[in-house]
């Protein structure tokens, strides 16, 4: 596959701490759901549009706004990409409907709609949304 860079090297780690996760809006980032399946993960990017992923990695067309909650319960965290704030808020309520942790970048000086815990990462931050009680070091 194509190179990582740094960011998502430091991305790829963290998320590699969870064994089933779904990216939400791939869109054309394949990079990080290729290395997590690289390294053993069971990754499931969803999009609106009809999207190509890598061969470990299974696709589903869903949309956060109106989610089909069974492409995410066997989630240990979802995961997105410059998720803009308008999804902050359904991203985490399924998170929170299946038990999964919320991972999620955003788009320059973007600030999170929810409550998160800040993690900075080589290029930015990731905000964490962690499922009452987990207790999980991401």
């Amino acid at each position: 596959m194509g190179h990582i860079r740094r960011n998502q090297t430091t991305l790829t780690v963290i998320l590699a701490a969870y064994d089933r996760l779904v990216e939400v809006g791939i869109g054309r980032r394949t990079d990080v759901a290729a290395a997590l399946a690289e390294r053993g993960c069971t990754v499931t990017a969803t999009d609106i549009y009809e999207r190509d992923v890598p061969e470990r990695v299974s696709f589903v067309r869903d949309d956060i706004v109106d989610p089909d909650p069974s492409l995410y319960a066997d989630a240990d965290a979802i995961y997105a990409q410059n998720l803009p704030p308008e999804l902050h808020r359904p991203a985490c309520d399924v998170a929170r409907e299946v038990d999964a942790d919320l991972l999620f970048t955003t788009l320059g000086g973007d600030q999170p709609a929810i409550p998160v815990e800040r993690r900075t990462i080589e290029t930015g931050t990731l905000y964490v949304s962690e499922r009452p009680g987990s207790g999980r070091d991401a």
